[in-house]
């Protein structure tokens, strides 16, 4: 295994005293795995993760979220770092791509594996305990032979804008008081992912869009998802939030917007772009 690791509880990255959080997509001493039990099997996991196109392989320790931290380490959200550690690179702009940080990709592909990990303990066929696959990264079961992958959910998210060159914005319930952001939806079985972009619209806004155009994606692992960026026009309807997911929606200028996600985000990078006009 590296000598180095990314440790991780929940939907938080572990850090040690004296680590801060601007360098959380570095990963620290495995040295520092002594601080917890390994005897615990069922709540620590001591993992590698194969290299993908010749990176470095990433070596992770995972506790489950009842394990009582060290005295000095801390927990921070991986949501929380990613605006941090992307901060102004994913704003947008004529003639600037979707841009993250390589380390930022390690930081996310480590995560997405330990969360999968923690939840493919079982086979989902007979209930058995899994072991590991052998020279892939997969789970096996040793009693009827399934084996597990980890999962990647496909999701879509698009800014739309009108004839008066103006963005619907949202606010889910989910977000924080004052934030808005796109309409995102997953994809369901036999849709592609144009299909998917209108179907989310109309389920949530009420409105027919056309134009539809791939622009990025990026890894979300929250908890498996992979968003695809898209654009699209608006073609008819009047905006009625659905009231389950959104509670509100409006067509917002470049003058008069509200709060929206922060930096490192797809969506905020789809933002950034129609205010830049280079969508």
């Amino acid at each position: 295994m590296n000598n180095s690791a990314f440790f991780f509880q929940g939907n938080n990255l572990l850090l040690p005293a004296g680590v801060p959080d601007t360098q959380m997509d570095s990963a620290i001493s495995l040295d520092f795995a002594r601080e917890f039990n390994k005897s615990e099997f069922d709540q620590i996991d001591v993992f590698e993760i194969p290299a993908v196109k010749g990176d470095r392989t990433i070596t992770c320790v995972s506790l489950s979220p009842e394990y009582p931290l060290p005295a000095a380490w801390r927990a921070v959200p991986i949501r929380q770092g990613i605006s941090l550690l992307n901060a102004g690179l994913t704003d947008g702009g004529p003639s600037i791509a979707y841009a993250q940080k390589p380390s930022i990709g390690r930081l996310l592909r480590a995560f997405h594996i330990a969360q999968w990990r923690r939840e493919s303990r079982f086979c989902g066929s007979c209930g058995a305990k899994n072991t590991e696959s052998p020279g892939e990264l997969a789970r096996l079961c040793p009693v009827c032979g399934r084996q597990e992958f980890p999962r990647i959910s496909p999701a879509v998210i698009t800014i739309i804008i009108n004839d008066e060159d103006k963005a619907l914005l949202a606010h889910n319930k989910k977000f924080l008081s004052g934030v808005y952001s796109l309409i995102a939806g997953f994809n369901e079985a036999g849709e592609n992912l144009e299909a998917t972009v209108v179907r989310e619209i109309r389920e949530e806004v009420n409105i027919n869009v056309r134009d539809v155009r791939y622009i990025a994606s990026q890894p979300w692992p929250f908890p498996n998802s992979l968003m695809l960026g898209f654009s699209a026009r608006y073609a008819s309807g009047t905006i009625r939030a659905d009231g389950v997911e959104i509670e509100d929606a409006q067509w917002f200028s470049r003058d008069a917007l509200p709060k929206l996600p922060g930096t490192g985000s797809v969506s905020r990078y789809l933002i950034g772009r129609w205010i830049a006009g280079s969508l």
